[in-house]
């Protein structure tokens, strides 16, 4: 059996050292992803990305430890793929910074028992019936 030829691979800007700072599990799926690209084979969780006008720039997402990892890459020249944006989201609301985190968003956060039998109880303002 001979080994497929692969198309040489041409990391954009900062994308390689974005890629390697993902955790270990990711860098394996999106290494074999963009490995499957280079033999002209595309991967299970590869799909195009809106917007580009079909299916020549596609992106490879996975999800790791409540984060989405993301690496976009071009297919449109035939010589190389182009890797572009390897990147990370965090869910809505989550801070990178746990200083930055308001204390609702840990986990077991209650406010003080004190805090709520101190309010005074709200009133609802007094309404007349309207006249016309």
């Amino acid at each position: 059996m001979t080994a497929p030829k692969l198309k040489e691979l041409v990391w954009v800007a900062s994308s390689l050292k974005d890629l390697r700072a993902f955790p270990e599990e990711v860098r394996q799926v999106m290494g074999f992803a963009l490995y499957q690209v280079q033999t002209g084979d595309k991967h299970t969780a590869a799909k195009p990305l809106r917007g580009f006008g079909g299916a020549g720039v596609l992106e490879v997402v996975e999800d790791h430890a409540g984060d989405t990892y993301r690496a976009v890459y071009t297919v449109r020249f035939a010589e190389a793929v182009y890797v572009l944006s390897p990147s990370r989201r965090r869910p809505r609301g989550a801070s990178p910074h746990p200083s930055m985190r308001s204390p609702s968003s840990e986990a077991g956060w209650r406010p003080p028992a004190s805090s709520t039998s101190s309010m005074p109880a709200r009133k609802e303002p007094d309404r007349e019936p309207h006249r016309a």
